[in-house]
């Protein structure tokens, strides 16, 4: 019942975000919300949104705690998967920009590297929306330690 209403609100968040933000950055910030509730249910405890370096370079749309993992998830939204999934619209260049931004919120939080996981959850809307997830994406461990 209380998931049921968390959902209600996020809907009713975005049909307000739609009035006033750009039609990608709403629809981003829904997959957001469906991929937080979804996490949720999978037992993740998600403890930060959007998450910025003080610089204000990059971001990471999720992290959150599952089992001795600190997890940072990359979001992908997408209306359809017409042009493919969407999380092939995640780079070499945003791998740098995520793993930099994990490191940042990894030394502030205290936490050794070898507890940090990357997951991406892909959201295509439709009704229902269809969320995939997928755990441990990026080979970070030793390949990015020099970073």
């Amino acid at each position: 019942m209380l998931m049921q209403l968390l959902e209600l609100a996020d809907a009713l968040r975005h049909k307000g975000r739609s009035r006033h933000w750009p039609e990608d950055h709403a629809l981003g910030r829904r997959g957001e919300d469906i991929a937080h509730r979804f996490l949720q249910r999978a037992g993740m405890l998600v403890v930060a949104r959007n998450y910025r370096m003080e610089s204000g370079a990059g971001e990471i749309d999720l992290v959150g705690w599952d089992r001795e993992f600190l997890v940072f998830v990359e979001v992908k939204t997408r209306q359809s998967d017409a042009y493919g999934a969407p999380d092939r619209a995640i780079g070499q260049e945003k791998q740098r920009a995520l793993v930099r931004t994990a490191k940042d919120y990894a030394r502030h939080a205290d936490i050794a590297w070898e507890s940090v996981r990357f997951d991406i959850v892909n959201v295509l809307m439709g009704q229902p929306p269809a969320v995939s997830h997928f755990r441990d994406v990026l080979p970070i461990r030793a390949e990015t330690a020099a970073l």
